[in-house]
């Protein structure tokens, strides 16, 4: 469909908003003022919180079937591998139906596999194809719940808030990351796995009473995509398209599969490389949960949305997780993790936020699908090469990897960008703190 004047609506999108002056702080939480939108963070938090927990013993429990660090990336690829072949299919059905409504279905399949999981370690009979065979559900859930709960942000705040509610979501998912691992460190080593995988049943179930509880008439939906052939093709054009969208699912692949796989990491660095077990790793994550938590209500304070501001952000992040791996002492490694945390989401954050307000909302629930199928098959892939550099070089080689590969990609994308005058490097002598900042290309490139 097209109009008079021969455009496709769909390629027409909203001028990103730009906020010239650091907003207040009591405005980088203005989407609380939605009823629907403080129901859905509560659930999200018990969501995370035992999502998390979940996650952890998960992969202690592989590590104490197998005794096998590589397993535990298997782990990780068998949940997130369902991207890959499910990922833009999702994305149809996420502009096709009422994302509410799916988002039910998806988080009750949650419900039910944790549930089972739990019941099968709790009773001792436990197996690792059956947690194989979780993952992979769980993960099939998790692809097709993933571009409908992205774009249902909108429908709940609108385009202006969409910023801050992304933020305040990574906020809350982290803050369910610091917590939920250190819970699960402490039920494990007392108890084992099973309590941690049942809780997480029960936390699932919260945000199901959440959406139940919306009110329907106060969500902007848009109007259903009809079923027709080549709207996934359609999703690929629209994203080749616009450099503020494809660039950052560029640089966003890059950190899937080399920076999205701590568990990995960490599972190795608290086994082998410090050997402090279940609690180092439980701290671990929670470490980095924290920076993370932090970072993300850093980004609720973000003046503007550019992509001279997110190619930055993947180079800090880079060298952060480098310096983590060739921590000499216990000491640096800790607050590196914190660090990892902080540099990551504000990355992740700005990178879909951008992402999200380039995007007609009519084919938004596509191009979110490939943003999430990037990230989720980018740990499929990585689950398997970082567990197995982990293994066979140990942690600090793999932490090395995460950090300067996605780093090296940061690089090679200004470059290109430069080369195609939409970046340049601007150099101010006058401001030594502030001495070199990538730019829009057409500013001054030397100050004196």
């Amino acid at each position: 469909m097209t109009t008079a004047a021969g455009i496709d609506p769909a390629t027409v999108t909203a001028p990103i908003p730009v906020i010239t002056a650091r907003p207040r702080f009591r405005d980088s939480f203005a989407a609380l003022g939605e009823h629907n939108y403080r129901l859905y963070l509560v659930g999200q938090f018990f969501a995370n919180t035992g999502g998390w927990m979940n996650r952890v013993a998960m992969d202690w429990l592989v590590l104490q079937l197998t005794h096998n660090v590589a397993l535990v990336g298997l782990t990780v690829t068998l949940q997130f591998a369902p991207a890959l072949l499910l990922g833009p299919w999702a994305g149809v059905i996420a502009d096709r139906v009422t994302r509410r409504h799916l988002l039910k279905i998806t988080q009750g399949v949650s419900v039910l596999v944790n549930g089972i999981l739990a019941a099968l370690v709790l009773t001792g009979v436990v197996q690792v194809w059956e947690v194989y065979v979780a993952a992979v559900i769980v993960g099939c859930a998790i692809t097709i719940d993933g571009p409908s709960r992205s774009a249902f942000v909108s429908e709940m705040v609108g385009t202006h808030r969409l910023p801050q509610a992304i933020s305040m979501n990574a906020s809350m998912f982290h803050l369910g990351g610091f917590l939920g691992p250190a819970i699960s460190g402490v039920l494990i080593a007392a108890f084992g796995s099973g309590w941690s995988i049942a809780i997480c049943a029960l936390t699932a179930a919260i945000p199901i009473v959440a959406l139940f509880l919306m009110h329907a008439d106060r969500l902007t939906a848009p109007p259903r995509k009809p079923a027709q052939k080549g709207q996934i093709v359609e999703a690929l054009r629209y994203i080749r398209s616009k450099p503020t969208i494809v660039w950052p699912m560029v640089l966003v692949a890059f950190v899937g599969v080399f920076g999205m796989n701590l568990p990995v990491l960490l599972t190795a660095s608290a086994d082998h490389t410090w050997g402090t077990g279940s609690a180092g790793y439980g701290l671990y994550t929670s470490l980095c949960a924290a920076g993370a938590f932090a970072g993300a209500l850093l980004s609720t304070r973000r003046r503007s949305l550019r992509l001279r501001i997110i190619v930055p952000l993947i180079g800090v992040y880079g060298v952060v997780t480098a310096f983590a791996g060739s921590a000499p002492i216990y000491a640096l490694f800790l607050p590196a993790l914190v660090g990892i945390g902080i540099t990551r989401i504000s990355f992740m954050t700005a990178g879909e936020s951008l992402t999200q307000l380039s995007t007609n909302l009519s084919i938004r629930g596509r191009v979110m699908s490939f943003w999430i199928m990037i990230i989720t098959g980018g740990q499929a892939l990585g689950g398997i090469v970082m567990g197995g550099i982990a293994e066979a070089f140990g942690a600090q080689v793999a932490f090395a990897v995460a950090g300067l590969v996605p780093a090296a990609a940061g690089i090679v994308v200004a470059m290109i960008l430069a080369k195609r005058h939409q970046l340049a490097i601007k150099v101010n002598v006058r401001t030594p703190r502030r001495l070199v900042r990538i730019v829009s290309r057409g500013q001054v490139i030397v100050e004196h």
